[in-house]
């Protein structure tokens, strides 16, 4: 990557930071904070924590799709300022209802099509997955500090002090953008990170892709379950302060990492991304059955979430893997929205759904629900194809008309590696599945436009 490129990445990946901690940090303290709130049930709380998920999942397609006709910034910087002011709405309530509406109106600042969409706008082709692997390790990284930092900010400020750091975030995000992130000369449409409305029926009903969109809802279904009733557990039965949680989740997230990272190369590598999920999935479902069972038990709990958070991260940064390889060459941005919406479903109905079993059959049940639902999961992915080993490539080819575009498939596919192209005319890129291992990357890149300058 050149140095725009660079400073594109690292400025986008500080937006979509910046976002998930203002998002995440509230999760492992709401819970006891709501219960001081006006208006207090439990299912109320769950769906004041999982909202966010709702207004998120029905408002980031459409902007995105919007940012192409008004341009990513003004989308990008309103959506950011509706989230700054759902933040403060959340600060200055004292009933549910009106965390409920800040929530909301934090998901509703839906940017994350339209940041992706920049971040296309801004790179070349050859190098747009480096700056989006960028923004998605940014994300994983931001959701571990939330967890961790929720507690201590908790402990100093409070939870409307949390909302209050959260504005003071979409402010810093706010800058960014406007002072960092250079416009894009032109903006255009780009299939590998937004969504065609006339392919998403086709996206839904892929088998393999279908899998994957119902096991990342189970994912952050049980996430945030998981996050709504543990405090609760810690504090109500091992009378465990909720400022001291932070002890409990910073080893808990350090060490899962030990296994989680020699388990990543093993199912890239060595091509075992199958194996990995099947065992993330059976670790999953192991640690919330023995919660269940044993959420009185001390350091059963403590394992039981290290076990937890081993099967969490591997498959937070394997589903995403596993989408790109089964999405069509060319319409990879419309799988991976589909995939992002049903995540953000999962967390709502998962927060809304602990908070009900809380309140009619107990904390602890929850974790048997989760368990029931990761269970049915391990099904979906035992029938799942073994995924193909190829990687999504994107060359910038230029201007073609049709019976040359028809030519320049039949030449990259001929080249050693390329196991598929599909060259869009009117988009002058050629989208390409290959095998990294076998790819003869300098015959490649002599059909690149910007090889050739």
């Amino acid at each position: 990557m050149n140095s725009s490129e660079k400073r594109v990445a690292m400025a986008l990946s500080g937006v979509f930071a910046t976002r998930m901690l203002g998002l995440f940090m509230v999760l492992p303290v709401f819970a006891i904070y709501a219960e001081n709130l006006e208006g207090f049930t439990p299912t109320l709380a769950g769906i004041a924590i999982g909202i966010y998920g709702l207004t998120q999942a029905l408002f980031q397609i459409p902007l995105g799709r919007l940012s192409d006709r008004i341009g990513r910034k003004p989308i990008i910087i309103g959506g950011l300022i509706v989230f700054a002011i759902g933040s403060v709405v959340a600060a200055l309530a004292d009933s549910l209802t009106g965390v409920i509406i800040g929530r909301a109106l934090q998901g509703s600042g839906a940017i994350a099509s339209a940041v992706m969409a920049l971040a296309a706008d801004l790179t070349r082709e050859e190098h747009r997955l480096k700056v989006m692997a960028s923004i998605g390790m940014s994300i994983g990284l931001a959701f571990a500090i939330a967890i961790i930092m929720g507690p201590v900010l908790h402990s100093w400020f409070g939870v409307s002090g949390i909302f209050w750091t959260t504005a003071g975030l979409a402010a810093l995000a706010l800058a960014i953008i406007v002072l960092v992130v250079p416009t894009p000369i032109t903006t255009r449409f780009h299939r590998d990170t937004e969504v065609e409305f006339n392919w998403l029926g086709r996206v839904v009903r892929h088998p393999q892709l279908l899998r994957l969109d119902l096991g990342v809802f189970v994912l952050h279904f049980v996430m945030t379950a998981t996050m709504f009733t543990l405090p609760l557990i810690l504090v109500k039965t091992h009378h465990f302060e909720v400022a001291n949680h932070w002890a409990v989740y910073l080893p808990v997230m350090a060490l899962s990492l030990v296994l989680v990272i020699p388990f990543i190369v093993i199912g890239e590598k060595k091509r075992q991304l199958k194996q990995v999920v099947i065992m993330s999935v059976l670790a999953l479902a192991s640690a919330c059955l023995l919660i269940w069972w044993q959420y009185n038990n001390w350091w059963v709990l403590v394992m039981c979430l290290w076990l937890f958070f081993v099967g969490f991260n591997l498959l937070e940064a394997s589903l995403p893997s596993l989408i790109a390889k089964f999405a069509p060459a060319a319409h990879k941005g419309t799988a991976m929205g589909v995939f992002s919406s049903a995540q953000f479903l999962g967390a709502f109905f998962g927060a809304t759904c602990a908070g009900w079993v809380s309140e009619n059959l107990g904390a602890s049940h929850v974790f048997m629900l989760n368990a029931v639902l990761v269970g049915l999961w391990l099904g979906m992915v035992i029938s799942m194809r073994q995924p193909p080993y190829l990687s999504s490539e994107l060359l910038n080819v230029g201007p073609v008309d049709k019976s040359d575009a028809q030519a320049l498939v039949m030449h990259l596919t001929a080249i050693r590696g390329v196991a598929e192209a599909v060259v869009i005319p009117e988009d002058g890129v050629a989208y390409l599945k290959v095998d990294q291992k076998a790819l003869d990357r300098d015959a490649l890149l002599d059909y690149s436009i910007e090889q050739a300058k």
